[in-house]
């Protein structure tokens, strides 16, 4: 049972998050509250995987989870950021958040961010996936149904062509040896259709691909063309 151990999980919109929050709820152990996300206020998109909000809200509604936006401006410094989440953990310690959870891999700087923002609150930092083997991670969870397209690639890293991409087993035989097999180098990001713990798959189509500030983004749009 969850008892009084209310959780808010950091949504990114992508595989990794998606396979976290699986395993958590899974689990059982905690109440989650809450899906926060950062969103890029001029774009209406989620930062860095460039989701459009409408998406973003079908997925907290097939997980049946309240989203809980934070808007960043554009551009946006480190202490827009900074300020941005710490009004956020303000307000989860007003409402007794007990933990909240990270779908991080293994990069300890990004670790000791998300530590360093609840540092002096009473919440707890849980990181379901922390230190697995990506590989195996990867494969596990196309295995289990996980369907994901690439919403984002870095050209300095990863070959243009692999942007709009489904991420299954076809995509992970293609890339490159120095390639993270879930991108936790930023190589690529990702936006997930469907997953175990979704009611149901979102029904998406692959739109165009644009290339901004030295990255190549698809742009993901519902079947049914509300892409507000």
């Amino acid at each position: 049972m969850s008892g009084n151990r209310k959780l808010w999980f950091w949504w990114s919109s992508g595989k990794d998050s998606a396979w976290a929050l699986h395993e958590l709820m899974q689990q059982g152990s905690y109440q989650i509250d809450a899906l926060v996300t950062t969103l890029n206020k001029e774009a209406d998109r989620v930062a860095m995987h460039a989701v459009r909000r409408s998406l973003l809200e079908k997925q907290a509604a097939v997980l049946n989870i309240p989203l809980k936006i934070i808007e960043l401006p554009h551009p946006c410094t480190e202490q827009d950021y900074a300020d941005a989440a710490a009004a956020a953990v303000n307000e989860a310690v007003q409402e007794h958040i007990s933990h909240m959870a990270f779908g991080d891999l293994y990069l300890e700087h990004i670790r000791d961010h998300r530590l360093e923002l609840i540092k002096d609150t009473p919440i707890e930092a849980v990181f379901p996936l922390w230190q697995r083997d990506t590989k195996a991670l990867a494969e596990k969870m196309i295995n289990a149904g996980l369907e994901a397209y690439i919403t984002c690639v870095d050209p300095n890293q990863l070959d243009k062509s692999f942007v709009g991409r489904a991420y299954d087993h076809s995509f992970l035989n293609d890339l490159p040896a120095a390639v993270d097999p879930c991108g936790e180098n930023g190589e690529f990001h990702t936006f997930v259709k469907n997953v175990p713990s979704f009611s149901n798959s979102i029904d998406v189509v692959v739109g165009e691909t644009v290339e901004r500030g030295g990255f190549y983004f698809a742009d993901i749009l519902l079947a049914d063309g509300v892409t507000h």
